[in-house]
């Protein structure tokens, strides 16, 4: 067993000591290559958002766990909580006033959980919320993602607020997750059920991301096109892979603690 791990430390250690552009490199090479291993073993690339809504559902299980076995929310971001509550009741108008399928139905179920953890974290457990270290001020986030929807949004037919909101609350989604960053940054050791959950928000925003790539290879761009004219298109999926790689960094070390056999992560500085 220590023979399988020395391969796996010393791939670790040579990473961690290349300077962040070979790093930046490393993981658009690994992207790059999951994806194609992806394209080729499955058919349906829709089945890979439905994979990410799974996953996604995985880590709001362990978070409810958390708060109602353990009775803690020590390491948990209530702003990034109440990010994600925003961008899901401005998506789910946008379902409603615009397209009503089956991801309003997810949708309403991922928001009143969130909502759920909202009132733990602000009431039942409030003692064990660390607020000096949940200290992002989440107006970084919300007044550029505001002005950004204000600049580029949907070209369709819909009323001009709809399609504003249906931006903002991309661009939203794609950032929402900083604050519960900035917490494990501050804290630089993270208890096992929140490093579950983040890391399964980090394998849900891989796989809907590729579901995106994919889609636009298999159509050949006709999909971009679809969406509008304009940057509109082209900013979706930067939406996509920026909130991908933001989780890139901690899933790495995620992994490595996992691998050495550490149920404590433990972040080295400059992580997240």
């Amino acid at each position: 067993m220590k023979g399988g791990k020395r391969p796996i430390h010393a791939v670790s250690t040579w990473i961690r000591r290349q300077p962040s552009k070979v790093k930046a490199f490393l993981a658009v090479v690994t992207g790059m290559a999951a994806l194609v291993f992806l394209r080729m073993v499955v058919h349906d690339h829709d089945s890979l958002f439905v994979a990410a809504e799974a996953v996604h559902a995985v880590g709001i299980s362990v978070l409810i766990y958390k708060l109602t076995k353990e009775r803690t929310c020590a390491g948990l971001s209530l702003k990034s909580q109440e990010l994600t509550a925003m961008f899901l009741a401005v998506r789910l108008y946008c379902s409603f006033v615009m397209e009503y399928d089956i991801h309003t139905i997810l949708d309403t179920a991922t928001l009143v959980t969130t909502l759920w953890v909202i009132y733990m974290i602000r009431f039942n457990l409030r003692s064990t919320y660390m607020v000096e270290k949940d200290n992002f001020a989440i107006y970084y986030v919300v007044i550029p993602c505001a002005v950004l929807s204000l600049l580029i949004h949907p070209s369709t037919v819909h009323n001009v607020i709809n399609r504003i909101s249906w931006a903002f609350c991309v661009y939203l989604e794609a950032v929402s997750v900083l604050p519960q960053l900035r917490v494990m940054q501050n804290t630089k050791i993270v208890e096992p059920f929140t490093a579950h959950y983040v890391f399964a928000l980090g394998v849900a925003r891989f796989l809907s991301c590729a579901h995106w790539v994919l889609q636009v290879f298999d159509t050949r761009g006709r999909l971009l096109t679809a969406l509008g004219y304009g940057l509109w298109p082209s900013m979706v999926l930067i939406s996509e892979i920026v909130q991908t790689f933001i989780l890139a960094d901690f899933c790495y070390y995620y992994v490595k603690s996992l691998v050495g056999g550490q149920l404590v992560l433990r972040l080295p500085s400059g992580v997240v």
